[in-house]
């Protein structure tokens, strides 16, 4: 008689299937690093799974450390998922202004990616989640609310890049999100300075905003590049300035009389 050469097909575990689930929305951005999951009666309803089999899944993420529990407080996604960029090296990156070029550099490129895919590949609640972040956008920009501004600025940004749906962008993107939402901040804060540059950067957030929503992929990249280009330069123009008045004042210093 022939031996059986077919090793026999083993069912998966159902836990290992919702471990499977939960690790993809994860990797999608439904759950975010931090986000506290839903109850353990909520989660096994929308999976219409067990509960013991959701407790299996979880506790084998916990011990993976993509998850884990506080006593009494439920269930959260690692903080370190996509940290990358974590301390020490994002304080590094924070304490040294000459590094914001290279940041922006970096940005230019992720982003416009990011644009291009999310133009073409945006859901219909991708683009009702971005109008309403550039709606609140709209509003604090005429109200000149910068702090409000800069916070909604940084999230606008994050939504076309989970409107992407590439999860290596998303997670590259989000791992920045701390030194992109201080930089945005402080790019604000020096370019608003300046009148003409407050409706420049809102004209450039409405034309990536516009390109995305139509399906213009190119066009989309292209508006992010203009943005961040134009970000860099003035900021660079500012910069000289800057030292300009400050060689001037020591120049005044030296020659003054003692």
């Amino acid at each position: 008689m022939e031996p059986n050469r077919f090793a026999p097909v083993k069912q998966p575990k159902i836990s290992d299937i919702i471990m499977q689930q939960l690790e993809s929305m994860i990797l999608e951005g439904s759950f975010k690093p931090g986000q506290k999951l839903l109850s353990e009666r909520e989660l096994a309803a929308r999976f219409e799974v067990s509960r013991p089999s959701l407790r299996e899944a979880i506790q084998k993420l916990i011990a993976r450390g993509i998850l884990y529990s506080q006593h009494g407080g439920g269930t959260y996604v690692s903080k370190q998922i996509g940290s990358s960029f974590a301390d020490p090296l994002h304080d590094l990156l924070s304490a040294h202004d000459e590094f914001l070029y290279d940041q922006l550099e970096f940005r230019d490129g992720l982003e416009s990616l990011s644009a291009y895919y999310a133009a073409l590949r945006s859901t219909d609640a991708d683009k009702a989640r971005l109008t309403q972040c550039f709606n609140k956008l709209v509003d604090a920009n005429q109200n000149h609310d910068f702090s409000l501004e800069a916070s909604l600025d940084a999230e606008f940004h994050m939504i076309i890049a989970e409107s992407a749906h590439n999860v290596v962008l998303l997670h590259t993107l989000r791992s920045l999100f701390t030194i992109l939402a201080s930089s945005i901040s402080a790019n604000l804060n020096n370019l608003f300075k300046k009148k003409v540059a407050r409706k420049t950067i809102m004209d450039q957030h409405r034309a990536m905003y516009s390109a995305i929503m139509a399906g213009n992929a190119e066009g989309a990249r292209d508006a992010v590049h203009a943005h961040l280009v134009f970000v860099e330069e003035n900021l660079l123009k500012m910069r000289q300035e800057e030292t300009r008045i400050q060689r001037s004042l020591r120049r005044n210093e030296s020659l003054s009389p003692q």
